[in-house]
C-alpha cells in the first residue's frame, strides 16, 4: 500500500497593519499610552512651554504620588476589590509622621510610623474583607472615614510644619529630568511589576482575582491573598504620606479625597480589570502620567480648575468604554 501524506493547513495570515489599527482592541490595550502621547502633541501645540524642562521635571515630581498609590490600588483591584481608603490613609500617615517630628523622633523612626500606619489600616482592611466578609466597598468607605477623623484628631485641625534639610532635598532635587520621588515612583513599579507577574504571590493574586472558586480549589488561601493586597496598598500609601509631607514642608490633615477617585482612574486608563484577575503595572503608571498631564497642561493654557475634574471624568469614561474590547 502506498501511504498518503497529509499536509499541514496553511497558518492564517498575520493581520495586517490597517487592520490592527481598525481592531478596538488594540486601542484598549495601548490607551495610556495613547493617551499620553496625544495630550503631549495637543498641549505642546497650545503652549510651547509644555515641553519645557521645567515643567516636565514638575510633570514628573507630581505624578509620583499618585504613581505608588495607583500601584497598591492595582493590587487590590486584581483580586476584584478597592480600596477607598488609599487618599485618607496617605493623609493620616502623613500626621502621624508630623505629630512624631514634632515630638522630638528622629527622621527615620516618623518614617517607619508612617509606614507602618499605612500597614496596619490595610491589614486591618484586608481581615475585614476576607475573614469577617464585609464587601470590601463598605469596609473601605470606613476606612476612609476613620482615618481622615483620626488625622483631623491628632493634628488637631491644624496643619503641622516639617522643616528637614532631608526631605526638601529630597523632594526638590534628583539625577537630570528625575526628581528623587519620581525615581523613588519607578524602583516601587519595578519591584511590583517583578512580584506580579514572577513570583508564586503575584500568580496567586492573578488567580484569585480571576476566579475565586477555582484558586481555592487549587489550593491558593484567597483570604490571605486579599489581607496581602490591602496591606501592599496600606503600605504604599503610608509611604506616599512621606512623600506628601516632603513636597508640602507640612503635614495636613485635610484630607485629598480626589486622589482616590485618580487612583480607580489610573488603573482603569492603564487597563487593569476592575473585575479582577487581569492587570498590569506598567499601565497604571502611564494611566498616572495621562492624568497629571492632563491637568497640568490644562493649567498651563488657562483652563478653570473647574472643569478640570470634568475632563478626567470624560478620559476615564472614555477609557472603559474601551475596556469592553479587551481580548
Amino acid at each position: 500500500m502506498t501511504a498518503t501524506t497529509v499536509e499541514a493547513p496553511p497558518a492564517p495570515p498575520a493581520p495586517a497593519r490597517s487592520q490592527r489599527l481598525r481592531d478596538p482592541a488594540f486601542w484598549a490595550d495601548w490607551a495610556a499610552l495613547v493617551g499620553l502621547i496625544g495630550l503631549t502633541i495637543v498641549f505642546q501645540a497650545l503652549n510651547s512651554t509644555f515641553l519645557s524642562y521645567g515643567n516636565v521635571q514638575s510633570i514628573l515630581v507630581a505624578a509620583a504620588i499618585l504613581i505608588i498609590l495607583s500601584i497598591g490600588q492595582t493590587f487590590t483591584i486584581a483580586t476584584g476589590g478597592i480600596d477607598l481608603s488609599v487618599a485618607s490613609v496617605m493623609t493620616f500617615a502623613a500626621c502621624a509622621f508630623g505629630w512624631a517630628f514634632t515630638q522630638g523622633w528622629a527622621l527615620p523612626l516618623c518614617m517607619v510610623l508612617a509606614v507602618v500606619t499605612g500597614l496596619v489600616f490595610g491589614a486591618v482592611n484586608g481581615a475585614l474583607i476576607a475573614k469577617g466578609r464585609i464587601p470590601d466597598f463598605v469596609v473601605t468607605l470606613g476606612s476612609l472615614s476613620a482615618a481622615s477623623g483620626l488625622a483631623l484628631i491628632l493634628a488637631d485641625g491644624k496643619p503641622t510644619t516639617v522643616i528637614s534639610p532631608f526631605l526638601l532635598k529630597f523632594s526638590t532635587r534628583g539625577i537630570g529630568l528625575f526628581g528623587w520621588t519620581f525615581l523613588l515612583a519607578v524602583v516601587i513599579a519595578v519591584i511590583t511589576h517583578v512580584v506580579l507577574f514572577n513570583t508564586r504571590f503575584g500568580t496567586h493574586v492573578l488567580a484569585a482575582g480571576g476566579s475565586p472558586e477555582a484558586a481555592t480549589a487549587t489550593g491558593i488561601s484567597t483570604a490571605r491573598i486579599k489581607i496581602a493586597v490591602y496591606t501592599v496598598s496600606g503600605v504604599l500609601a503610608g509611604l506616599s504620606g512621606i512623600l506628601l509631607v516632603a513636597r508640602i514642608g507640612a503635614s495636613s490633615p485635610a484630607a485629598d479625597t480626589t486622589m482616590t477617585l485618580n487612583t480607580v482612574a489610573a488603573v482603569v486608563l492603564g487597563g487593569v480589570s476592575l473585575l479582577g484577575g487581569r492587570a498590569t503595572i506598567v499601565g497604571p503608571v502611564l494611566g498616572a502620567l495621562v492624568l497629571t498631564v492632563l491637568v497640568n497642561g490644562l493649567t498651563l493654557v488657562g483652563v478653570s480648575q473647574f472643569y478640570q475634574p470634568l475632563a478626567v471624568g470624560i478620559v476615564v469614561v472614555l477609557a472603559a468604554l474601551l475596556m469592553r474590547f479587551q481580548k
